[in-house]
């Protein structure tokens, strides 16, 4: 069976350190964290007080007045303006040659918190007959790629994916699997989440999830580091036009990468916190048919936490050996946060972006590291090398892992 091979040709991206895909990118390489002090809503009763908020954005500026941007939820509009920059950085801005049918694939993990919310304050305020009449159609999980697919027209389809933290990972590797077995030629995926509400960071903190480091917050996200106290919550959107190779190369648009393989496990059971990601980076080499020699980069998932960056180092180790300590290891979620669902697509953007510069993102934050991550970790600053394939990992609460390899495009 012939299975066509998958580009990535379009980039959006709005993160805490960064709106665009080249602002995204000189926050990294530069350890620039987009962590601060919660401005969304009034944090000081809150025993962690910081996350990354995605600056200065206006859904005005992306959004056209008649699809009611007011009306849509923060994960929405992020996700609307990530998809219209990803169309514009792939040359299908303004241009009629859209096939039929186009997929839109939007992972979500937290839902549109703001709008349940809001609705509920405003029902224990004013009683339940004083709810907005937009709540049930914003709130709905495939809100965002519904709001993109009626920008796109009818011959658009809208998806959500919704696996927690991996949700947007997997949102791709659902586009990728559509179209490298010839069921469509063009896609549109990524991630999306905005939980930086009262009710979604109360329940991370409490779950001890959310770093209390309130006083540094630009240092608070320390993945790997011997310091480390918990991640950080972030929001943001990253979303990728997925295209069949042929039609790409036939219409001149710049590659950024192939993907080569994907995997998705889950933990053997809560006390073998890990194991779906050993099984899910194993299978992925399998997929690809390729051996642990063949990755030059590993975007650890690396949120910053001490048991979970201790469980990717534990599993990195039974999966790579001894070839672990000759391929470089990072995590930017120094620099982003925890961004949840658009925390995978981040990864895949910043493999990317090394591919195309030859240059591996430094783990920002990351001044001592713990011993039990004894690995060629990349730290401090950017390193000089050729990336010709990249393993990303991303995990999430329920012990789901997703693991996708990629490449750097290359004619056979």
């Amino acid at each position: 069976m012939k299975r066509n091979r998958v580009v990535i040709t379009g980039m959006g991206i709005l993160a805490p350190n960064g709106t665009g895909i080249e602002p995204f990118w000189e926050s990294i390489l530069n350890g620039r964290s987009g962590i601060g002090p919660i401005t969304l809503f009034d944090a000081n009763e809150f025993k962690s007080r910081i996350a990354g908020e995605v600056k200065d954005f206006d859904p005005d500026d992306y959004i056209e007045p008649e699809l009611k941007p007011q009306r849509m939820a923060r994960h929405t509009q992020l996700a609307y303006a990530a998809t219209m920059m990803a169309l514009e950085d792939a040359g299908l801005a303004h241009s009629p040659d859209i096939p039929s049918p186009l997929p839109i694939i939007i992972g979500v993990s937290m839902n549109a918190m703001d709008v349940i919310e809001k609705a509920l304050y405003s029902t224990n305020r004013h009683g339940p007959n004083r709810m907005a009449p937009t709540t049930a159609a914003a709130s709905i999980p495939s809100a965002p790629a519904s709001v993109i697919a009626d920008r796109i027209g009818d011959w658009a389809n809208a998806t959500a994916v919704s696996s927690a933290c991996t949700s947007g990972i997997d949102a791709i590797a659902e586009a990728f699997s559509l179209i490298r077995s010839g069921d469509v030629d063009l896609a549109i995926a990524g991630g999306t989440d905005a939980p930086i509400t009262p009710l979604v960071m109360g329940s991370f903190i409490a779950s001890g999830l959310s770093s209390c480091r309130n006083d540094e917050p630009q240092k608070a996200s320390r993945p790997f580091d011997v310091d480390r106290d918990s991640g950080v919550i972030s929001e943001g959107a990253c979303v990728f036009v997925l295209e069949q190779l042929e039609r790409a190369e036939g219409r001149g648009a710049r590659s950024y990468f192939e993907i080569t393989s994907y995997a998705k496990r889950r933990d053997r059971s809560a006390l073998e916190p890990g194991s779906g990601l050993e099984y899910s980076m194993q299978l992925a080499l399998t997929n690809g048919r390729m051996q642990p020699s063949d990755i030059d980069y590993i975007s650890a998932y690396g949120p910053g936490h001490p048991e979970l960056d201790a469980a990717e180092a534990r599993v990195l180790k039974s999966v790579f050996r001894e070839r672990l300590g000759e391929i470089p290891v990072s995590s930017i979620k120094g620099v982003t946060g925890n961004a949840l669902s658009a925390g995978g697509p981040f990864q895949l953007a910043s493999c990317a972006l090394a591919m195309r510069d030859h240059v591996i993102p430094p783990t920002t934050n990351c001044d001592v590291p713990d011993p039990a991550c004894n690995f060629d970790l990349v730290q401090f600053r950017p390193r000089r090398a050729n990336v010709d394939t990249a393993l990303v990992n991303v995990r999430g609460l329920g012990g789901s892992a997703s693991t996708m390899v990629v490449s750097r495009f290359a004619e056979q």
